[in-house]
């Protein structure tokens, strides 16, 4: 069987920003996990990403797939966040699996912001396979921002996932509306023409809250939104969550007073959140 992971590296950073990521999140990231830079092919592309995992391999360990925020290079995870980021993920006994997306960061293809990159997500499931730590069997997926979306674009796609967790997620484009400065950025820079029947079928096709029943009925969603942000508006998550109950898929939301896009004065609570949800569905209920 051809590997699907074309290289592998691992993350190191200068003692400086250990101790800053250590600072950030805690102890257990740093000394007692691996995050590697990864290239995997993904529909023939070559594709950036990385893999995180503890250092004790007697065991194996359910699986996370996290999505990044932004579009292009603009919201790519450098190697500093990667070694906080998923290590903090990793030390909470998960094998983790994220992707730049398709022509980021020197990986080959477009960026298309909700189109054929979302198989840039579906495909870090058999990579599993490669890694001797990971139980293939128990999934779940993590979305901040942009990465909300692609988050509920993966979840029309397959039922695998046990548990999702989206911050900040981009639920409704509103590609009509200019309430939002930084959503008004990402539409002129990856959707094309405003007002065009192109641009207008890219905008519905992208917003979760026009087609909630393809949502996996399986999947138990954490939504977490700050309601004082201003980039991704906290109706999108509100209003998702009417759709959820109609639907009858099981959620929680989870609104942050005061909390802006990126909620760093409740990472605490955010993070326990997180930790709590993966762990009721990935670890307490299989």
């Amino acid at each position: 069987m051809n590997k699907l992971i074309l290289s592998r590296e691992e993350v190191s950073l200068n003692p400086t920003q250990l101790k800053m990521a250590e600072s950030g999140w805690g102890n257990d990231a740093i000394e007692n996990t691996v995050v590697e830079k990864i290239t995997y092919n993904s529909d023939g592309l070559k594709v950036k990403g990385f893999i995180a995992y503890p250092k004790n391999s007697s065991e194996k360990h359910p699986c996370i797939i996290w999505c990044r925020g932004g579009i292009g290079n603009s919201g790519a995870i450098d190697s500093f966040n990667a070694r906080g980021i998923f290590g903090q993920l990793a030390s909470w006994g998960y094998v983790v699996f994220a992707s730049q997306y398709r022509g980021n960061v020197g990986g080959e293809g477009k960026d298309e912001f909700g189109g054929s990159d979302v198989n840039d997500v579906l495909n870090l499931i058999p990579l599993a396979n490669e890694i001797p730590q990971a139980d293939k069997n128990l999934w779940g997926i993590e979305g901040w921002s942009r990465g909300g979306m692609m988050t509920y674009l993966a979840l029309t796609k397959t039922s695998k996932f046990k548990a999702a967790v989206v911050t900040g997620g981009i639920a409704d484009l509103r590609c009509n509306s200019a309430e939002s400065r930084f959503m008004r950025k990402l539409y002129e820079t990856s959707i094309g023409t405003f007002g065009t029947d192109n641009f207008n079928s890219k905008c519905h096709s992208r917003s979760i809250v026009n087609f909630p029943e393809k949502l996996s009925k399986e999947t138990p969603l954490l939504l977490i939104h700050g309601n004082a942000d201003t980039r991704v508006l906290p109706r999108d998550s509100l209003d998702l969550s009417v759709k959820l109950l109609q639907q009858n898929i099981p959620f929680r939301l989870l609104m942050l007073e005061n909390g802006d896009h990126f909620l760093k004065n409740h990472r605490k609570e955010v993070d326990t959140n997180r930790k709590m949800w993966f762990e009721k569905y990935l670890k307490n209920n299989n």
